[in-house]
């Protein structure tokens, strides 16, 4: 399967999962973030946690602008431009998630300070030294050619410009063996341990500057989202009709019905060096 041909299935995969995204979890289309079993937050909040976690470790500035690779529906980047005043282009494989994301900006008033369009991040159309930081939350799976990515996203940053990623991680057996995989369903081309993330953008020319592993408040309560399905099962069913419902409510058993530390979930964030002689 060629890079192109990747390109345009992972876009019709989010094209079909758009209309739930934005009624399962108001558009925060990842991962959410729970302090423990006891945490009473609600998966739209906790998704929320998850952007802000990510968003915390660039460190980004009012006036900054902010590529959001792989932005989905656009509820992350507006989090982020209301809440650091940084300006936001968000970029996505799925026609359909770029027209939501951009009637979202129209809907909230925020035209001018973010913006999205469709476009793949392994040809980004922009200039280099174009941004100030870049984030890329679980949207790096889907790349076929991972260092090429990466090289695409230190390209677009600033000499300094900084990096933020957040993916689930391969944990590993006693022989070095994974012991979890993601479901077929997903499309992901990679699974990388931490470590792994660390070497990739290491040898992508990137100074990692911070890594945090926080898969048993990620993966490992991820099972709250069949909590959530079955919390809001009459919406789906009236939205989406029982077969798809069932596939939504079977696909979060796959992914998190197994040991709860078969997987992990990690946020790094990393650098491009300054320029030579640069004062900063």
């Amino acid at each position: 399967m060629n890079d192109q041909a990747t390109a345009q299935q992972i876009g019709e995969l989010y094209d079909s999962m758009t209309s739930i995204a934005e009624l399962f979890n108001d558009g925060q289309e990842h991962l959410a973030y729970w302090y423990g079993p006891e945490d009473g937050t609600s998966a739209v909040a906790a998704g929320e946690r998850l952007t802000r976690k990510v968003v915390e470790s660039l460190g980004l500035r009012r006036g900054e602008h902010l590529l959001d690779a792989g932005c989905g529906v656009g509820a992350p980047a507006v989090l982020v431009a209301r809440e650091t005043g940084a300006r936001v282009t968000g970029i996505t494989v799925s026609r359909v998630e770029a027209a939501v994301a951009e009637r979202r900006v129209h809907e909230l008033g925020l035209v001018g300070q973010v913006r999205f369009q469709y476009g793949d991040y392994t040809t980004l159309p922009f200039a280099d030294n174009t941004f100030d930081a870049v984030m890329a939350i679980e949207s790096l799976t889907h790349a076929a050619d991972l260092p090429h990515v990466l090289r695409e996203f230190r390209r677009v940053l600033r000499p300094g410009g900084r990096l933020a990623l957040s993916e689930c991680t391969r944990a590993v057996g006693p022989n070095g063996e994974p012991i979890a995989h993601m479901p077929e369903q997903f499309q992901s081309m990679q699974l990388l341990s931490t470590n792994g993330w660390v070497d990739a953008l290491e040898s992508a020319g990137f100074d990692v500057e911070e890594y945090t592993q926080c898969g048993p408040r990620v993966y490992g309560l991820g099972l709250r989202y069949l909590d959530r399905a079955n919390e809001i099962h009459d919406e789906l069913t009236a939205a989406f009709g029982d077969e798809v419902v069932a596939g939504l409510k079977q696909g979060y058993r796959d992914m998190f019905g197994g040991d709860p530390k078969a997987m992990g979930y990690a946020i790094v964030a990393a650098r491009k060096p300054y320029a030579a002689g640069s004062s900063r």
